[in-house]
């Protein structure tokens, strides 16, 4: 598949993460009487990453964020010379997705860019409170376990088929877990977008939303494949998650 249309594919899927997931937040989340609270909005993420594995799954692999692309990469499923074209695609999915947020969001009076616009945060800027310690933390476990969940369910050995139900769930518990943490990165992309636009604390703690969830990818793809990978076997490089291609090496 050429890296035009793989890059296209991860640029319209991380797109809709951001938008569907961080849409939810900003315009759902707390409308009076019916909002969608946090299990609407980690349900929200989950869904954008199912929906999207099964539409452009086959053309890219769905990846949609730098630290599952990292993690994939030094699972040996992915091959590393791509991840430049991959993660550029990615960011630039999500500042627009997150461009196209903020104009919606503007058409409320109500709205302020710089109170957060769902951005992640650690500290005073946390949604509980909690420290850098432990947003740190949390974004590099729930990484690391969501690239194992995505290795598992596209191993040639797992059910077919399934992968997208089992990815996107995962997405939905780590936010169940995380919203109140930082408000769930494990996505430098789609952090990324939104500190562009809300600025000031989202751009000075936006470092740690690369560095943690790229470290946990790159643990989860590590350990995945220390544990259950099979050297005898040709390793799988994930162009596309249902049918993953294979290369010998």
């Amino acid at each position: 598949m050429p890296m035009s249309k793989r890059a296209g594919a991860e640029f319209l899927g991380t797109f809709w993460l951001v938008f569907g997931g961080c849409g939810s937040a900003l315009i759902s989340a707390a409308f009076p009487g019916l909002g969608i609270g946090f299990a609407g909005v980690a349900l929200a993420f989950g869904l954008t990453v199912l929906t999207m594995v099964y539409a452009v799954g086959h053309i890219s692999g769905g990846h949609f964020n730098p630290a599952v692309s990292f993690g994939l990469a030094t699972g040996k499923r992915f091959p590393a010379s791509d991840l430049p074209a991959y993660v550029i695609a990615q960011v630039l999915g999500a500042i627009a997705a997150a461009g196209v947020l903020f104009v919606i969001a503007s058409g409320s009076a109500q709205f302020n860019v710089h109170a957060g616009f769902a951005s992640n945060g650690y500290g005073a800027h946390s949604p509980g409170g909690y420290s850098l310690l432990a947003g740190f933390v949390a974004e590099v476990v729930l990484t690391a376990f969501f690239v194992i969940v995505i290795m598992g369910s596209t191993d040639e050995r797992a059910p077919k088929g399934l992968a997208g139900i089992a990815i996107g769930l995962c997405l939905t518990l780590i936010h169940l877990v995380s919203i109140p943490i930082t408000n769930t990165s494990v996505n430098p992309a789609r952090s990324t977008g939104q500190a562009i636009f809300a600025g000031g604390w989202a751009i000075q703690q936006l470092w740690m939303f690369w560095v943690a969830p790229i470290i946990g990818g790159v643990i989860g793809g590590g350990v995945y494949r220390a544990l259950f990978g099979s050297k005898e076997k040709a390793l799988e490089v994930v162009e596309a998650s249902p049918l993953p291609q294979k290369v010998t090496v």
